[in-house]
């Protein structure tokens, strides 16, 4: 009953800031059902209050978001302001798409998750070790979506026509929006499954059935039981995250999904429609979180409560010197290719060189204005960057926060929120700009890592020498420093470094929509943005932005990884 209290009033206080958005933004909603419904009549006042009277907007926002709420204990969700329809029926309808949609993307998620730790799953199993799969699994998930989305198009849909490149109703066109979405957030389960399962591998439980001839798909298969609790939360984030965040793809492949919905009816102050979508993804997020919930319990049984759980400690490893050598040479290439860019001009426009191919005037080639790509990519890495670090480094400390704390309801609340739509709220309250955007990221892209952290937390609060160390006097600091955090700190940052390219292209796709960097600040999401229509004349121009946000994400798993296998050199020496 807590568990639903609490979800419920984080649902109604979401619901209500959508109710407050007109007053926040200081903008007139019968102004806008003016403008969609009658555009030809003028804007008066005494026009004005008569669409008030009619829509019910003359009693204030308080007003109308209770007669809202009432309306939806009878299954009414209201009229939308602008086409004057019922919303339910639209509604419904995108919401169905997006669960179908979603379906087939999780199906791609975790059968390239499977894929990416089967190495790591059948060497543990036998005793052996090897090469893990953390970069390649780093690269695919610094790729966008809608980068992904429209290879795909261009190149199976246009070029091959094996496959239908819009439009929604059959499952050949379902098939290549679920990969371009799915892709991602396999790479990311992928990764965090391949990071926990050494440390499975490595408790006494596994080294005894080794020993004591116990087939090797029998030893896998309880090492995936005992890492998927921590997994699972995750899981029922990217649930929530393909259902509501992929406006991009939905707009590629002309999908009425619900979070195509969400952002139409935000952009055009739609907020019958825009509430109805958001409760929706709301509802969702309670459901998966609650599903995630009673299936990590399932998992772990009566250990999680009595105090006979293991902590999960990752063996000590060598620190090998590839992963210190890949990511020092990618360091200097990150950093060669961004000084040569910081000498040229990056907004110097040569209309006699539209989209040139690299040469030695331009090594990048050119954009679809004639500007050198290397200049905007080496310019646009600091504000790409460093932008995304802190971004990255405000969420972790958030997400621990939270996640330490269980904050479960505003976890859940703030993963459903797609970070466009909390983009618009930001920007309409405080004005667009670069710090509206990063305030905007960073209000929602907390979410998983505390749910990271939450699952980790309790894991180790179960384990026996917490209970032996509380015997013997350690008080709450000296346990949540000494015990609890080694455990939990490391798996929740190597997350958070995987998440600094998604964050990167979060930033641009607000810039992309007017309420981040303005052009023409270069901005490495923006780029891709912009020489998007131009991928199959001019790939340079995308390629270079998209390979700089997959060497991002490559360097700093390397690096993570480099940090860790020297730290457990330390320890085990």
């Amino acid at each position: 009953m807590k568990y639903l209290a609490g979800r419920l009033t984080a649902l109604l206080a979401v619901l209500a800031v959508i109710g407050l958005l007109p007053r926040l933004t200081r903008t007139d909603p019968a102004l806008t059902i003016l403008r969609a419904r009658y555009a030809d009549r003028a804007p008066t006042p005494e026009t004005l209050d008569a669409i008030r009277a009619e829509t019910g907007l003359d009693g204030g926002p308080l007003h109308l978001l209770g007669g809202w709420l009432g309306g939806l204990l009878h299954g009414d969700l209201g009229t939308s302001w602008v086409s004057g329809q019922p919303v339910a029926p639209d509604t419904m309808s995108a919401l169905g798409v997006s669960l179908t949609l979603m379906g087939g993307a999780l199906a791609v998620a975790l059968v390239l998750a499977a894929a990416l730790a089967a190495g790591t799953l059948r060497r543990g199993a036998s005793r052996r070790t090897g090469t893990r799969a953390g970069v390649g699994a780093a690269v695919l998930a610094a790729f966008p979506e809608f980068l992904i989305a429209a290879v795909l198009a261009a190149v199976v849909a246009v070029r091959l026509g094996w496959l239908p490149a819009l439009g929604w109703g059959s499952p050949e066109q379902a098939v290549l929006p679920a990969l371009a979405m799915g892709i991602p957030a396999g790479a990311l389960l992928g990764r965090l499954l391949d990071d926990a399962l050494p440390a499975a591998f490595a408790e006494p439980w596994a080294r005894a059935a080794t020993a004591a001839g116990l087939p090797a798909r029998r030893i896998a298969r309880h090492a995936l039981r005992r890492t998927l609790p921590g997994l699972l939360p995750q899981l029922g984030l990217i649930v929530v995250g393909l259902t509501g965040g992929a406006v991009a793809v939905e707009t590629l492949y002309a999908i009425p999904g619900l979070g195509g919905s969400a952002l139409a009816a935000a952009l055009a102050q739609d907020l019958p429609v825009l509430q109805a979508c958001v409760l929706m993804l709301l509802l969702l997020g309670v459901a998966a979180g609650l599903a995630a919930r009673l299936a990590s319990r399932t998992l772990l049984g009566p250990a999680l409560h009595d105090g006979a759980l293991p902590a999960l400690v990752p063996p000590a490893a060598r620190a090998r010197r590839s992963l210190i050598t890949g990511a020092l040479l990618l360091t200097a290439l990150f950093a060669a290719v961004t000084v040569a860019g910081l000498l040229r001009d990056p907004l110097h426009i040569d209309a006699a060189a539209r989209l040139a191919g690299p040469s030695a005037a331009h090594p990048f080639g050119t954009d679809s204005l004639g500007r050198d790509i290397l200049a905007r990519l080496g310019h646009g890495a600091a504000r790409t960057v460093l932008t995304a670090v802190a971004v990255s480094a405000a969420t972790l400390l958030l997400g621990l926060v939270l996640g330490a704390v269980r904050a479960g309801a505003l976890t859940e609340t703030a993963n459903a929120l797609p970070a466009i739509l909390t983009g618009l709220v930001v920007a309409g309250v405080a004005g667009p700009g670069p710090w509206s955007a990063a305030a905007a990221v960073t209000a929602v892209a907390w979410a998983p890592l505390a749910a990271h952290t939450s699952a980790l937390y309790a894991q180790e609060r179960a384990a026996p020498h917490i209970a032996a160390a509380r015997a013997l006097g350690a008080g709450r600091a000296h346990l949540l420093r000494r015990h609890v955090l080694p455990g939990v700190l490391p798996p929740v940052v190597r997350h958070a470094v995987l998440r600094v390219p998604a964050i990167a292209l979060a930033l641009a796709s607000l810039g992309f929509l007017g309420l981040g960097t303005a052009p023409p600040s270069p901005e490495w999401g923006r780029m891709l943005s912009e020489n998007l229509p131009y991928a199959e004349r001019a790939p340079w121009a995308v390629l270079a932005p998209a390979a700089a946000l997959a060497a991002l994400g490559a360097t700093a798993v390397l690096a993570a990884a480099a940090v860790r296998d020297a730290r457990h050199r330390k320890r085990a020496a």
